[in-house]
């Protein structure tokens, strides 16, 4: 559940923008997946240039986002950035905790090691060659949208930015992600593990290769009988233990991944060669799938 924490003075302009009957009631269709203005007119049954300004409303609060994306021609899309707001009524003096939040594209991998069937795509067209692990290292490799490969991982490294002195809390990332399967597979299980500075943190099951349906951002180039869209899923390690979407998955806590001691912080998502579901993975970049957004990293630290 992505949830947006309000001081009482922040809360004043978001309270504004969602001081109205129809901006609440976007923000609820939103809940159910991204729409363009044409679409949120239909549903509310109001004339599209009050759709339009209610939606910019919500946009320039920062509740939603919006992207022109391919369609038929191009087209305003508008989507859902948090499922909750919590307000501090209490001030909180002085500020002891804090975050940092850094994205990086699914294409500004460091290192990998794959095995077909594999590939990647940009908004355009096919890196090199499919099922050839050489296209990883292609110079096009930096347009990538989509990444896909039956089994080994890829790896990125997220700048440290941590503040000296401090003690990290908690670390987040993430991601969408599902199986891989040929063309797609709806029940395709796929246990996908992530690593975070060389610990393996857990795994999770993805059920499937979703496609059949087109992705809300994939390109309409695309054929809708291949990988179409994924799930966000959202990796969290603090001194608790490591979960995936809340739910634990293993003991390894904050303090095994030394964070505060490295130059960057490496990520790693993959398939175990000895994974009892070996069905692949995809990843999608900000401009594929259903999600506006890359690889998401989340540090929470106290002073």
């Amino acid at each position: 559940m992505r949830t947006l924490h309000l001081t009482f003075e922040e809360a004043t302009e978001i309270c504004k923008a969602l001081g109205n009957d129809q901006r609440m009631k976007i923000a609820r269709v939103l809940s159910e997946g991204p729409k363009n203005v044409n679409d949120l007119a239909d549903i509310l049954d109001t004339p599209f240039s009050t759709t339009s300004v209610n939606v910019k409303k919500l946009e320039d609060s920062g509740l939603i986002t919006t992207e022109m994306v391919p369609g038929r021609g191009s087209q305003k899309v508008s989507y859902q950035r948090y499922d909750r707001i919590i307000i501090d009524l209490v001030e909180e003096s002085p500020k002891v905790e804090d975050a940092i939040i850094y994205e990086l594209e699914v294409s500004e991998y460091v290192h990998c090691k794959v095995e077909p069937t594999c590939g990647l795509l940009s908004e355009t067209g096919m890196i090199h060659i499919n099922d050839d692990p050489r296209s990883f290292y292609e110079p096009g490799r930096k347009d990538a949208q989509l990444i896909w490969f039956r089994s080994g991982f890829i790896e990125y490294q997220f700048p440290n930015r941590i503040p000296y002195g401090v003690k990290v809390e908690e670390i987040n990332f993430s991601v969408e992600l599902c199986s891989e399967a040929p063309s797609h597979k709806l029940d395709w299980p796929s246990d996908i593990t992530c690593w975070v500075n060389e610990q393996d943190i857990g795994y999770w099951t993805s059920p499937g290769d979703f496609g059949g349906e087109r992705g809300f951002l994939t390109p309409s180039w695309w054929p809708v009988q291949d990988t179409q869209y994924g799930l966000l899923k959202v990796w969290k390690v603090n001194k608790e233990g490591s979960f995936i979407d809340g739910v634990k998955i293993s003991s390894t806590t904050i303090d095994e991944l030394r964070v505060e001691e490295q130059p960057y912080i490496s990520l790693k998502l993959g398939v175990k060669e000895k994974a009892t579901n070996k069905g692949g993975i995809n990843i999608f970049g900000s401009k594929f799938g259903n999600y506006g957004q890359g690889i998401i990293m989340k540090i929470s630290y106290k002073n």
